[in-house]
């Protein structure tokens, strides 16, 4: 079994959640033997990364070879697109979430206050450009099946589907409706409604993006199937909170992820301010960036708790570490959050775990805490519950950690080899 997979964000260069989901579920897919030409934007030379090289074969080709360390089976080809949504961040080279000079964001970075992206410009040619520039590079390649992750991407699988007449299976990590609410750019929409429709097979991260594309795109249902993300298991020695100059006996609730409408922040602040009305010595750490990152910082100011609450900016891998290890609780107050790895990431660093119900990662946790991310009345009243506990704090810790074992990127890679079968026996 080969996979033509299609993909726009690898680490470390990452925005968000899918980059994390791209690594995990291909490590896991690559332990199982399955084969994958994994296809990238050709974004970064060699040295900007210490576990990436980039090697250019003196072929006629139009592309490149991104090697990653630690895979056998998988070829990174780094085709020449400006399908770039990120930019150099400092050292870390992490994304940013912009193009065409910060002229444009891209999901889940956005521009303007709707936290949507203007997709009437330039990202949308160069969607376009790398779908006809992977089509090409397929064409000298040989595999069973094509995968797409997430909608820049669609476009591209539909059109190397054509081509070879293999079949494609779209992965659906987040939808419009997810990013926008009802306010959806109409032409992001088309194009992913047109991938779901085309795809023999659609991935939803979750039971609740399952629904979304069944009742908004007019999905067939039994078109879609359900791979939930995972983690890996964290090996790393702990942090010493004495090492983060953190003061000894504060408490630290984190908020990790980006500052825009689908992730809630203001829910977060409004929900911090009541907090602080039972207690003092908490502080908020806001870590991320995105488009409300500046009213989020003045309605923090406006709330009267701006010293209390920390605004980190864009944290590269090892500073996230530290946010988690400093962390007394994590807590994710998304609006509608198709997965949410974060959680899973928080609890395998031994976080207690407070999530809205409207994630999907909620579907499959137990040991964690649970409220609507509008009833800030209730998010408080939890935060406070413990931070003043220990012992809710510790068994949440406990059962959290155990729980967090069980859920694998093995099983993800497992049930898409399945779909990759049932799909090159049947199609």
């Amino acid at each position: 079994m080969k996979v033509f997979m299609l993909g726009w964000e690898f680490p470390p260069f990452i925005s968000g959640g899918l980059g994390t989901a791209c690594y995990g579920l291909t490590k896991a897919m690559d332990q199982l033997g399955i084969k994958i030409d994994f296809v990238l934007p050709r974004t970064v030379e060699s040295e900007y990364s210490t576990h990436v090289e980039l090697l250019t074969p003196g072929s006629t080709q139009a592309k490149a070879y991104l090697k990653y360390k630690g895979f056998k089976n998988v070829t990174f080809l780094a085709i020449n697109s400006t399908l770039r949504p990120y930019e150099t961040a400092g050292a870390c080279r992490q994304y940013a979430g912009k193009i065409s000079a910060g002229k444009q964001q891209i999901p889940g970075g956005s521009a303007g206050s709707t936290g949507r992206m203007d997709c009437s410009g330039d990202i949308c040619t160069v969607v376009h450009r790398y779908a006809e520039a992977a089509s090409n590079l397929a064409q000298g390649e040989q595999f069973d099946i094509v995968h797409a992750h997430d909608w820049m991407t669609y476009p591209a699988g539909i059109a190397v589907a054509a081509m070879s007449g293999k079949p494609l299976v779209v992965h659906v990590h987040s939808t419009e409706f997810d990013r926008s609410g009802e306010h959806v750019n109409q032409i992001i929409y088309d194009i992913e409604r047109e991938g779901m429709h085309t795809a023999d097979k659609v991935i939803a991260v979750s039971h609740m993006t399952r629904n979304i594309i069944i009742a908004r795109y007019g999905v067939a249902e039994d078109k879609v199937e359900v791979v939930y993300n995972a983690v890996e298991q964290n090996d790393e020695e702990a942090i010493l909170s004495n090492q983060t100059g953190i003061k000894k006996g504060e408490k630290i609730v984190l908020f990790l992820g980006r500052i825009t409408m689908q992730k809630g922040p203001e829910y977060f602040l409004q929900a911090a301010k009541k907090v602080l009305e039972f207690m003092d010595n908490v502080k908020f750490v806001i870590a991320g960036a995105g488009d409300m990152m500046h009213q989020i910082i003045e309605m923090a100011v406006e709330l009267g708790i701006g010293h209390k609450v920390l605004f980190t900016g864009f944290l590269c891998e090892t500073d996230v570490e530290k946010a988690f290890e400093m962390a007394d609780l994590y807590v994710m107050p998304s609006v509608s959050e198709p997965f949410g790895i974060a959680a899973l990431e928080a609890l395998n660093h031994d976080v207690p775990v407070l999530i809205s119900k409207q994630s999907g990662v909620s579907e499959i946790l137990r040991h964690v805490l649970k409220v609507d991310f509008w009833d800030t009345d209730e998010t408080a009243n939890k935060m406070v519950s413990v931070l003043k506990n220990p012992p809710l704090q510790m068994t949440l810790r406990e059962h959290g950690d155990l729980e967090v074992r069980k859920l694998r990127w093995q099983y993800a890679a497992e049930k898409c080899a399945k779909i990759y079968e049932e799909l090159t026996v049947t199609v």
